[in-house]
């Protein structure tokens, strides 16, 4: 009788063996990817709104505008978010490994941490669909600022610091539910899953549209898709292979150079 740890290996073994046949492979990113570095994901057993479903209305924009309240939480968010420190880790390594070997084209990414930066992938192959938490924008003007310099007037004593230029409301440069992306982000995100011959879609519950449509576009465009989740997505069977193991682990076991190819 085959055991579970010997399907998961033949498992792992034919998504190398796809990994290594590829040459324009695309990575579509999710939080799941950087909880090894110490950044909860969101809806996992032990994500942010899990542990605490009144942290969701941080991250509505309608929330946002009408209540000082809880941008005043957001911005205490902020100051304490695991992003200042979090180092990249293993999974984030593989997929720089990948692009140094040609593989990889672009890294569309639903995360605002810029661990795949930090990591060493190259900045004009990283694409953030849902922007960075490292820069603020103004709701009124738009004016983009450096998110450090708005949060030491946080620790200054301004609980909801307005925009310099306009003394509209200030937020990060990140992508609440409610806020349309960025146009030409999308397009650039769709741009690069069409002309991909492999989406590897790692840590993403693939729920929040429009990013999760985009594994949809890349399989009807003839690409081959691995899907590489602690659970279940909705795209999963469209793929030729789904990995449920620690990403940490799984994405350096589909590198070839690893294997000697």
């Amino acid at each position: 009788m085959v055991s579970m740890e010997q399907r998961e290996s033949a498992r792992v073994e034919y998504a190398r063996e796809l990994v290594a046949g590829a040459s324009r492979i695309v990575a579509m990113t999710g939080a799941g990817i950087s909880t090894d570095s110490g950044i909860p994901d969101f809806r996992g057993p032990n994500g942010v709104w899990t542990r605490d479903p009144a942290a969701e209305k941080l991250s509505n924009i309608h929330d946002y505008t009408a209540s000082r309240e809880v941008r005043e939480r957001s911005w205490q968010a902020r100051l304490d978010h695991p992003g200042w420190s979090a180092r990249p880790n293993a999974a984030h390594a593989a997929l720089v490994e990948l692009e140094r070997a040609d593989k990889l084209n672009a890294v569309v990414t639903q995360n605002i941490d810029r661990l795949h930066h930090k990591a060493g992938s190259s900045p004009e192959r990283v694409i953030e669909l849902h922007g960075t938490m490292f820069e603020t924008a103004c709701l009124g003007c738009g004016d983009r600022g450096d998110m450090r310099e708005a949060l030491a007037r946080v620790r200054a004593g301004e609980t909801d610091p307005p925009c310099t230029e306009c003394g509209g409301i200030l937020k990060s440069a990140t992508i609440s539910f409610g806020q349309a992306l960025d146009v030409d982000v999308l397009d650039r995100a769709r741009s690069a899953v069409l002309s991909c011959d492999l989406l590897l879609a790692a840590g993403s519950s693939l729920t929040v549209h429009p990013a999760a449509g985009l594994v949809g576009t890349a399989a009807h465009a003839g690409a081959t898709v691995i899907v590489c989740n602690a659970s279940e997505t909705p795209y999963d069977d469209v793929a030729a292979s789904v990995l449920r193991g620690p990403l940490g682990e799984v994405l350096p076991a589909l590198v070839p150079d690893r294997h000697g190819e």
